[in-house]
């Protein structure tokens, strides 16, 4: 029997693997933090190491760069996943580092996806940490100021890792091709395509070359082109996690877009978002806010539009349902923009939560029985339909004694303009009914009765 299992082939390594650097000159990218004079070369230059948190998107070499620092210092490298690990491994690790210790090495204890660790298992390093037992290097895709707690971010420095650049995937490339299928010829637009695919991420890019050689054996095609590529490869998702930093990043993108009306921005963030795998019915919401928040009054279509736009998804799906999203996108981005509507809330909600509670006024009182009306609910009261042009002038509508507070302010723009018009020629005839001096137009002179409302 042992000798069956001696026949067997040994495990394959992954060419990400197998390519992984040996020294800094082969971290592909990273020039902002191992260059000459970066932060991360002089800590390699000092011979101290120092605890860390590397931050960035998969595949760009956070795993790379703390097993090269453990190479660099001659220390122990031990290693932990927080999606696997707990308590019992963690002490492991710690009863590891005191082994080395008392053979007089240091040790390096790298933890990835620290951001998993709850609190309770994030602080159970910090003593370690202190003692100096270990140097300590976190690995997050998140970011650390939610994610990691104050205490232990308090004792490393981070260091902020970025997507590859399509010119260090392109070399990537080469390199995975001359150690994977150096025979193979790749056509320019199937390159250019790998990179898309790869998405900046190092490992994905070995991880399709190999998927690729394995293809093009099967299918025994000798030159791989852009339409082999996307055949022989599923389309992956872009990256982001759906509950995670890039998530909120690309719909702070989105948002923005529209407010900045920019439409092919707005539908560039939108079709990323769509194309990383977001959940269109969250975009509708979102889209919906947008138009209440950012347009308002200034256009009270935007409302309808987004409001239609989820509706029409919810009828039609993926993807037929994606381009009422668009054209709900395209619409915010060019409609006019105020967020009058949303600063008056803001300021009302912010004054009556610090306010009394003001009594209703009598007159704007209900007064569905006798006694309310004896008791004067009601009183007063005038109809705003049996006025001249429909409005009460000069009635009152705040609580007694409450300054008129001036919340909402409509802009110049859209049908805002024409409302603030309208206002202001209430407002004159508010103060007609006074006996006051009526207020000045938006022109400057007294305000007169606008054109006929649509």
């Amino acid at each position: 029997m042992s000798d069956l299992f001696e026949a067997l082939d040994p495990p394959r390594v992954p060419l990400a693997e197998r390519l992984r650097p040996r020294s800094l000159d082969e971290v592909a990218g990273q020039q902002h933090l191992l260059g000459p004079g970066k932060p991360l070369r002089l800590a390699f230059e000092s011979g101290t190491p120092h605890s860390m948190i590397l931050w960035g998107p998969p595949g760009v070499g956070k795993t790379t760069l703390a097993r090269l620092m453990a190479q660099g210092f001659n220390a122990e490298f031990v290693a932990l996943s927080a999606v696997f690990s707990g308590v019992k491994e963690i002490r492991e690790a710690i009863a590891q580092a005191q082994a080395a210790k008392a053979r007089g090495r240091h040790t390096i204890l790298f933890v990835d996806e620290v951001h998993r660790f709850n609190k309770a298992q994030q602080d159970a390093f910090l003593p370690f940490v202190e003692q100096g037992l270990v140097t300590f290097i976190g690995a997050t895709t998140e970011n650390p100021s939610f994610e990691v707690n104050s205490a232990l971010l308090s004792r490393a420095a981070v260091y902020v890792l970025e997507p590859l650049d399509d010119a260090s995937m392109a070399r990537l490339f080469e390199r995975a091709r001359l150690a994977a299928c150096p025979e193979r010829a790749f056509s320019e637009t199937a390159r250019e395509r790998l990179v898309g695919f790869a998405d900046g991420d190092a490992r994905r890019m070995m991880n399709l070359v190999e998927q690729l050689q394995v293809a093009a054996d099967t299918a025994g095609v000798g030159e791989v082109d852009a339409d082999f590529v996307d055949q022989a490869l599923s389309r992956n998702l872009r990256r982001f996690d759906k509950g995670g930093e890039a998530f909120y990043d690309q719909i702070s993108a989105l948002h923005k877009a529209v407010r900045g009306s920019h439409p092919d921005a707005a539908l560039y963030w939108l079709c990323r978002m769509l194309d990383g795998g977001a959940d269109p019915h969250y975009l509708g919401r979102r889209l919906v806010r947008m138009a209440v928040e950012d347009i308002g009054l200034a256009d009270p279509r935007a409302l309808e539009i987004a409001l239609n736009a989820c509706t029409t998804y919810e009828r039609l799906g993926s993807p037929e349902g994606e381009l009422a999203l668009a054209q709900a996108t395209v619409f915010l981005a060019c409609a006019a923009k105020s967020n009058a509507v949303y600063k008056a809330y803001n300021a009302a909600r912010k004054f009556v939560g610090e306010d009394v509670s003001r009594p209703v006024p009598l007159h704007l009182r209900n007064a569905p029985t006798r006694l309310m009306k004896d008791l004067g609910y009601g009183k007063a009261y005038r109809y705003a339909h049996d006025e001249p042009d429909a409005y009460a002038a000069g009635e009152g509508y705040l609580p007694e004694g409450m300054a008129e507070p001036g919340w909402y302010r409509p802009t110049a723009r859209g049908l805002e303009a024409r409302i603030g018009e309208k206002l202001a020629w209430l407002r004159g005839l508010d103060a007609a009914a006074r006996g006051e001096p009526q207020p000045a137009g938006p022109g400057g002179t007294a305000s007169t009765k606008p054109g006929p409302e649509r």
